[in-house]
């Protein structure tokens, strides 16, 4: 006798298992912590039963009618089935597990950053998760060398540097940790020791064998890109569409720019955006700086009634000692998404530290690197205040079960694609909606023209590379060409857009997608800003084009 369809929260259930289990960094970083003593299996065995248990999955989703689901798991139907075909694209591609070392230093160096970064428990009980997972370093590099033979020159590069922060983690930020906690030395002599070795080994490797193979195959290819639009944040335009279009909004911004320069006194636009550098707060006010910002935000957003802002504080602080050696050669993020699931009561934004102690031109260095614009628009409106921190507050909250965890950030990436065009979509346009109601001065308005421009350009080389029609120089070349970037900025951008396919226009395509529902909307009778940001919000980390369908029907049935 058949067994009958299981339903769909409980294919849900397992689903979210899987995932967990499977992921086992990601799931530290969301606030699931049964596994927070393993690292991830990409060996052949761990992979093939990865690839079966894809394909169970889908087998099983398919035999439950999707009548009868409310919205919220209509949606998540479409983006587990989603996520589920993109991940055994991955897994058979050489675009991840077969072909990018950097994917395996990243799983090693934040496997015990995660455990470190957020207090979600007790420092003695979380420093022994970081030595179990110390002991399976060795096997982790040990698949990463049978996996990979060969690889794209700037991944493994990239790698290489990583395990300089890898190593740097272990060899001395561990014990600044166990010294800030006031934690006593462990006897873990040997297992750091195997596990110096085993950076130390695969560090060797790349640079003395995988460096000696390089590929040029920086690009996915078509039918993968498609698969990444289509089935991952399900937008109706094609590739072409795109970047047709991000060549039109390039124009645009770049005619502004060069016909508003003389507004602030310069010949050339780089050298109107160059004075935002010379306004920062001096070194006593600096870290101040930031929650002054942040509050004045809060408070321009209450003033002009824009949405309903959440008890959910964040605390600006210095990067900590044992993080500061080997962040400068990781992706360490500033403000790391919260997790989910672990209900902490306020979140840590970790700022690049300007100490006393510094000498004068190294202080005055850092604060023109971390000006009053790069403080209010990145730090805060982006990032830490009316950007992705009041989006993940709400998606916590969200119906959608996916759409509470999708874009948590992880070792590389957010966890889950789909979550792309709502989470960079939301934070770009809150910039926008923060210079819409006065919060920016004239030279921050113009410095958002070149933050648009940069954005079209991230969409351009993002379909260019993958459809193999621009190389990994050409798109560094293009970016310092035309959006003005430095050679170093410009190589680092191409070099993730290269690892992360579709993640280069999630910017754009997500902020003008919320731009237009909102354009369509206003013109309806009783149109309210705030309720229509409220209620965008309430759908999670979803794309914004299923939100986009959802809201319209919903407004056109009121």
């Amino acid at each position: 006798m058949a067994r009958p369809a299981p339903t769909f929260q409980s294919w849900l259930d397992d689903f979210f298992a899987a995932y967990y289990r499977r992921r086992p960094v990601n799931a530290t970083f969301i606030g699931v912590h049964a596994y927070d003593n393993r690292l991830p299996d990409f060996s052949e065995s761990g992979c093939g039963d990865m690839l079966a248990e894809i394909t169970s999955l889908r087998r099983q989703l398919a035999q439950i009618p999707p009548a009868g689901l409310n919205q919220a798991e209509t949606t998540d139907r479409l983006l587990a089935d989603g996520f589920l075909e993109i991940q055994e694209w991955e897994l058979n591609s050489q675009h991840f597990q077969q072909g990018n070392p950097s994917l395996y230093t990243g799983e090693a160096a934040f496997g015990i950053i995660s455990l470190l970064r957020r207090p979600f428990a007790p420092a003695e009980e979380r420093i022994t998760a970081v030595a179990e997972r110390m002991t399976q370093l060795p096997a982790l590099f040990e698949q990463a060398q049978a996996n990979i033979k060969m690889a794209p020159g700037a991944w493994t590069e990239r790698a290489i540097t990583e395990t300089t922060g890898i190593l740097a983690l272990l060899e001395s930020g561990l014990d600044l940790f166990l010294q800030a906690n006031h934690l006593p030395d462990r006897p873990w002599d040997a297992v750091k020791e195997q596990a110096v070795k085993a950076v130390g080994d695969f560090q060797h490797y790349l640079a003395t064998e995988l460096r000696q193979r390089p590929t040029e195959h920086y690009d996915c290819g078509a039918e993968a890109f498609d698969r990444l639009l289509k089935r991952g944040y399900f937008l109706d335009q094609d590739a072409a569409t795109i970047a047709e279009f991000a060549c039109e909004q390039m124009a645009v911004n770049t005619a502004y720019l060069e016909e508003h320069a003389r507004d602030f006194g310069a010949q050339h636009w780089s050298e109107a955006l160059a004075q935002l550098t010379t306004l920062y707060p001096s070194v006593d006010h600096y870290y101040a700086r930031y929650a002054e910002l942040w509050t004045a935000c809060r408070a321009t957003t209450d003033e002009h009634h824009v949405l309903t802002w959440p008890d959910y504080p964040v605390e600006y602080m210095p990067r900590p000692l044992w993080s500061r050696e080997a962040a400068a050669q990781l992706y360490f993020l500033f403000y790391h998404s919260p997790a989910p699931f672990d209900h902490l009561p306020s979140v840590e934004y970790l700022v690049t530290p300007i100490e006393p102690t510094l000498s004068q031109d190294e202080q005055i260095r850092l604060l023109r690197a971390n000006n009053d614009s790069v403080i209010k628009l990145n730090h805060v409106v982006h990032h830490g205040a009316l950007g992705h921190h009041i989006q993940n507050w709400h998606a916590f909250r969200a119906s959608s079960r996916i759409g509470q965890v999708a874009v948590v950030d992880c070792a590389s990436r957010i966890a889950m694609f789909c979550g792309g065009t709502m989470t960079e979509g939301w934070a770009c346009y809150a910039t926008d909606l923060m210079d819409e109601i006065g919060f920016l001065t004239p030279l921050e308005q113009y410095s958002q023209y070149h933050g648009r421009l940069r954005m079209a350009a991230r969409a351009v080389v993002d379909v260019e590379l993958h459809h193999g029609r621009m190389s990994l120089d050409q798109a560094t070349d293009f970016y310092c060409e035309q959006v003005g970037m430095t050679a170093g900025a410009a190589r680092t951008e191409a070099v993730k857009n290269s690892m992360f396919p579709g993640t280069g226009l999630m910017y754009l395509m997500g902020t003008e997608s919320i731009h237009q529902l909102r354009r369509d909307l206003a013109t309806r009778p009783g149109f309210d800003l705030r309720a229509f940001h409220d209620r965008f919000l309430s759908y999670g980390s979803i794309p914004v084009a299923l939100i986009a369908q959802a809201m319209r029907k919903e407004f056109l049935n009121a």
